[in-house]
């Protein structure tokens, strides 16, 4: 009988600019013993996010970045297929770092959270009521933190943070007005997401839009893009705004020696000043030990009243995780990016 294998997505080169599929490898490996203590994972769904484009970079960041030849790095929700690990049995359903692969062993050191598949269909652990969501809710409540009738704008509405973001805004009292990529976008931001206000940032005339869509200003901007759209929010900041800085997707595939764009340092640095404005960037990890048990009662009760909703964008197969992560780079998904690896027990 031949040996069970393991298919695994490695990094085949560093990306210049936007990666191309040429940067990622799919290799087949041997099925990994089960570490003493610990637990041999399943994966069902994999997570695709924007951070993993800074770990391909050979540079210096708050995370490690891959080596050529690592597995790409990821957060799944698996199945625990066989365990040692106290507290953990077969057939548990779990977020782990597993990486993009369709199997992983964990040691008993690594942490894994189980999820409750009648609170919830599982895949949002990796979106809504996982850390797209939780670094939307931490952001919002705690460096944001909007009061009743303020204005609360942020980018990227259509997406697993920019979507809760928004939704939490309105569930506090405020205004939120969302920007999205195209009228489909925008439309479900306004019809689905309940937003009071969705402006399309690739309209012509995106910054005259914004600014009559905030016609007191901006109280609250959640930063996930940076770029153009940070270059058109900033001159419409209230005195003493908030701006929790989650992401800047827009230079994530920016080369050295690509032409640079405007110069913001100086315009921005002035309105900090003038305005008494607090710009804040923070990694959702910081706030998880004090923050993420409320946060899951939270958000997982306004699911099921209907008072939050969220959409998923799968690509099927493991071998469809770098198309599907270049195209969640370039914008052209539709929701949280997911990868369906395997069906649920």
């Amino acid at each position: 009988m031949s040996e069970p294998r393991v298919e695994q997505i490695v990094l085949a080169s560093r990306p210049q600019g936007l990666p191309i599929p040429a940067n990622f490898r799919l290799e087949k490996v041997a099925m990994p013993a089960m570490p003493e203590g610990g637990s041999l994972l399943r994966v069902l769904y994999l997570s695709l996010d924007p951070y993993m484009r800074g770990r391909m970079d050979d540079r210096k960041s708050y995370a490690k970045p891959l080596g050529v030849g690592d597995v790409m790095t990821g957060e799944s929700v698996c199945e625990v297929i066989a365990s040692d690990r106290q507290g953990y049995a077969v057939g548990d359903i779990v977020l782990a770092p597993t990486g993009w692969r369709t199997h992983a062993a964990m040691g008993g050191f690594v942490p894994m959270r189980k999820l409750d598949p009648k609170l919830a269909p599982i895949s949002t652990g990796l979106g809504v009521l996982g850390m797209p969501g939780f670094t939307a809710y931490a952001g919002l409540s705690i460096i944001g933190k909007p009061k009743r009738g303020e204005t609360v704008v942020v980018a990227a509405a259509s997406g697993p943070v920019g979507s809760l973001v928004g939704q939490l805004a309105r569930l506090a009292g405020a205004r939120a007005v969302g920007i999205a990529g195209g009228a489909k976008k925008c439309r479900f931001v306004l019809d689905e997401l309940r937003f009071d206000a969705s402006i399309d940032h690739r309209a012509p005339d995106f910054p005259k839009q914004l600014a009559a869509a905030c016609p007191k200003g901006i109280d609250v901007y959640f930063e996930n893009v940076g770029g153009s759209i940070w270059q058109a929010v900033l001159p419409l900041l209230n005195a003493f705004a908030r701006v929790p800085v989650c992401g800047l997707i827009a230079q994530y595939n920016a080369v050295v020696d690509q032409e640079a764009g405007p110069n913001l340092l100086p315009a921005t640095m002035r309105e900090i000043l003038s305005k008494s404005l607090t710009l804040r960037g923070f990694i959702n990890y910081e706030f998880a030990n004090e923050h993420y048990p409320e946060f899951l009662k939270t958000v997982s009760a306004r699911i099921q009243a209907g008072n939050i909703r969220y959409r998923e964008d799968i690509a099927e197969g493991l071998e469809n995780a770098p198309a599907a992560f270049i195209a969640m780079l370039e914008g052209r998904n539709f929701g949280k990016a997911l990868v369906h690896v395997a069906d649920a027990p």
